[in-house]
């Protein structure tokens, strides 16, 4: 038997192992472009987040429609993918269903489970495809969802249909072929779903039937490693980090703003209080707030690459819901653009960051970032815990302390604090009269 298959597999393994190293080498550059953060701490809570956010989908089913029908594609993806096993041994080794004969007729019945799966990938992909282009759920129709972003969306659910219907055909051809007693294949104890199919190559002769199942099966094979690639280029990058990112979740309360340490350092120094830290004062000044992305943290840039951009952040978004320009879900395509126009630009040889652009002002202008109203809607939406709001913050921050450019109402708002300790301009001795009127009220 000639080995010339088996070499072209183990080549074609290689090769996508290649590329998916390449892959994750420059993902892994360009997330930490951003800042250092640790955050190590809390581990049990960390794993129980982790555990029920990203395993277990918790937040998904706020909406239980498409969170079944997500539910069963993600049930699928790990399940069937145990399959892709087989196949690799299979295809180094040169056998055919290696494992059916150690499991007996343990074996039919995992693939029967398999053949549901499919079947189940199939109606929620065309259920999700119905979503976006004949219903045009709101949230997938928004201003930063046109071109690419949309494609994408509509690309990766064709080729998941494309692929589950490649397990049905191999299926059905292979047991036509061993119903015949061809040699090679196995016969199975019925396979439920494929048998339906398996009239459409009844009058087909045994070499056009081989052809077949041998084309399907490289079609499965090849078509999982190539999507292994493609989601590294795709929103579809979630299925993968979506573990890190809930890991790295912020667990502070939800209304707790993260202090900056330059400040919070210094107003301890004019208070005589002890600093957060004795280390030695930097030589460089630091930037206060963010202006690129390099001012944000490492953890907000693996956010932006998490992002599903399903759009329940922005869904959920006063601001964008009463017609401000302000998305949630734009913030974290922006943060993650940047990146990537950066990370090309170095693998090119190129400014990088001194390209002379930036993330506030050529992606985010202070017109969305004024709109958000730090309500954290974006933060409790999104279901893999991103925060949007965090890189919004930084960004308003840098407008404030380092351009004086935050609008005039706020302005005045940051004066009376500062004086008044208020946002209302009034005197400190002043504060508690209102509680003297409505005394001297009930006394009437």
């Amino acid at each position: 038997m000639s080995i010339l298959p088996q070499l072209v597999f183990i080549l074609v393994i290689a090769v996508a192992a290649y590329i998916l190293f390449k892959r994750v080498r420059y993902l892994r550059r360009n997330i930490f472009l951003g800042k250092g953060e640790t955050r190590n701490d809390q581990q049990d809570k960390r794993w129980k987040t982790m555990l029920l956010v990203a395993f277990g989908q918790q937040k998904m089913f706020k909406r239980f429609g498409p969170a079944f029908l997500h539910l069963l594609i993600y049930v699928a993806f790990v399940i069937i993918n145990l399959e892709v096993l087989e196949f690799i041994i299979d295809g180094i080794s040169g056998s055919h269903r290696i494992f059916a004969p150690f499991l007996g007729a343990a074996y039919g019945v995992a693939m029967n489970i398999f053949e549901f799966l499919a079947i189940a990938v199939l109606v929620s992909c065309v259920a999700f495809l119905v979503r976006r282009n004949v219903i045009k759920v709101e949230r997938f129709t928004k201003p930063e969802m046109k071109g690419w972003p949309s494609l994408d969306a509509n690309l990766i659910l064709v080729i998941e249909i494309i692929l589950m219907l490649a397990i049905l055909t191999m299926n059905a051809t292979d047991q036509i072929l061993a119903a015949r007693g061809v040699d090679h294949y196995n016969l199975l104890n019925g396979l439920f779903f494929s048998s339906m199919i398996q009239p459409l190559f009844e009058g087909m002769g045994d070499a056009s039937l081989i052809f077949i199942e041998r084309f399907a099966w490289w079609f499965h094979i090849i078509g999982i490693l190539g999507f292994a690639v493609y989601v590294t280029y795709s929103k579809h990058l979630h299925i993968f980090l979506a573990f890190p990112n809930t890991w790295y979740s912020n667990l502070k309360p939800k209304g707790e703003m993260k202090n900056m340490p330059e400040v919070t350092n210094e107003v301890n120094m004019m208070l005589g209080l002890a600093t957060e830290s004795a280390q030695e004062p930097p030589t460089e000044i630091g930037r206060f707030g963010a202006k690129d992305i390099n001012d944000l943290t490492w953890v907000n840039v693996m956010n932006a690459y998490s992002c599903t951009e399903c759009g329940r952040c922005t869904a959920e978004c006063p601001a964008n819901i009463t017609g401000k320009k302000l998305s949630p879900r734009k913030i974290m395509m922006d943060v993650r653009d940047r990146a990537e126009e950066v990370g090309k630009s170095l693998d090119k040889g190129g400014q990088g960051l001194e390209d002379g652009k930036s993330l506030l002002g050529d992606y985010i202008t202070k017109e969305e970032i004024n709109a958000c109203t730090s309500c954290n809607a974006c933060v409790e939406a999104c279901p893999i815990n991103i925060d949007p709001l965090s890189i919004i913050l930084q960004l308003r921050r840098y407008v404030s302390m380092e351009e004086s450019a935050s609008p005039a109402q706020w302005n005045a708002m940051f004066q009376n604090m500062e004086t008044s300790f208020s946002p209302w301009k009034f005197p400190p001795t002043d504060r508690f009269n209102w509680a003297d009127k409505v005394k001297n009220e009930e006394v009437k």
